[in-house]
């Protein structure tokens, strides 16, 4: 019988977002694609530090038991070349990642690979291919390899934290915000507080992460969040809209415009999604943190960054 990934909640993940490639990545912008191939062919024996989403990616696979069957397959799906792959399989495997899988594209786009995995996330530091990943409906998100690496506070429990506007659900209500202003958005939100939101590029993810809170096994646990600038009264359609998708989240936070910096330094997730490029950079000195460039803010690569709700 042929492999399948049917059944598994499938992470596509590129080798900057993985592991810590930022020294070699700095000489293949300031030479060329040969001379980061030879850099890496020189460290193959070199384990490669943990990145920004390595916390992320150790906890998804500790749900694959031990002669059950797979629940997480990782794939690094990169611009890296085959000879540079070597070394991100070999760090994996220094760090006891079972990670089989790979497509190295060598500085091509690597996003059409994303549909015949049927990923549920893509995680990358390259912007277009997270902006076309999410052109084809796959919840992706740029990366910020800056960012703060997770706490180790929580070994058993894989924590995400997801902001709701054009990420969980629709970017419906941000644009009566970017047009009409706050009191709109506010009004606006009471009078279809009853309606659901359409959902958002990241919706698929949550639904698969709920599907294994539903059913944990072993010791690994998950918990979710709701980070929003959201407050009193557009809270209610965001909680409705969760209800009406049958799907729970362990943890809602309701800023009504604060800096969301300190309240996930207290939650300590080991990702946290978000469509605002200034929460997102906001996030990066306290948490891992990637940008969803989907929605009215992120319509325009050009266009100047709307200030975030206050």
């Amino acid at each position: 019988m042929p492999a399948s990934l049917d059944g598994q909640l499938v992470v596509a993940i590129s080798s900057r977002a993985l592991f810590d490639f930022e020294e070699e990545n700095r000489v293949f912008e300031s030479t060329d694609d040969r001379a980061y191939m030879r850099l890496q062919l020189q460290r193959l024996d070199v384990p490669a530090r943990p990145g920004v989403a390595f916390a992320l990616v150790h906890k998804l696979l500790a749900f694959n038991r031990a002669g059950g069957a797979p629940r997480v397959e990782v794939v690094i799906v990169s611009r890296n070349d085959p000879v540079s792959g070597m070394r991100v399989f070999r760090s994996a495997r220094h760090y006891g990642l079972p990670v089989q899988r790979g497509v190295f594209t060598r500085g091509r786009s690597p996003w059409r690979y994303l549909a015949p995995l049927s990923a549920h996330l893509f995680l990358s530091a390259n912007e277009s291919d997270v902006r076309s990943a999410l052109a084809a409906g796959v919840p992706a998100a740029r990366v910020l390899t800056h960012s703060a690496r997770a706490s180790d506070a929580h070994p058993d429990e894989l924590r995400i934290a997801f902001d709701g506007d054009a990420v969980l659900f629709s970017d419906e209500a941000e644009r009566v915000f970017q047009d009409q202003g706050l009191d709109a958005f506010q009004n606006h939100e009471s009078r279809h507080a009853a309606t659901p939101l359409a959902p958002g590029p990241f919706k698929p993810l949550l639904e698969a992460l709920h599907r294994m809170q539903r059913d944990p096994g072993g010791a690994m646990r998950i918990r979710t969040a709701l980070v929003t600038a959201r407050s009193a009264p557009a809270h209610e359609r965001a909680i409705r809209t969760l209800m009406a998708w049958e799907i729970e989240v362990d943890e809602a936070v309701f800023l009504g415009g604060l800096p969301k910096g300190g309240f996930l330094r207290a939650f300590e997730p080991d990702f946290f999604f978000d469509d605002q490029t200034g929460h997102v950079e906001g996030a990066a000195g306290h948490v891992p943190a990637g940008h969803v460039a989907a929605g009215v803010a992120n319509a325009d690569p050009g266009a100047v960054q709307p200030p975030p709700r206050t």
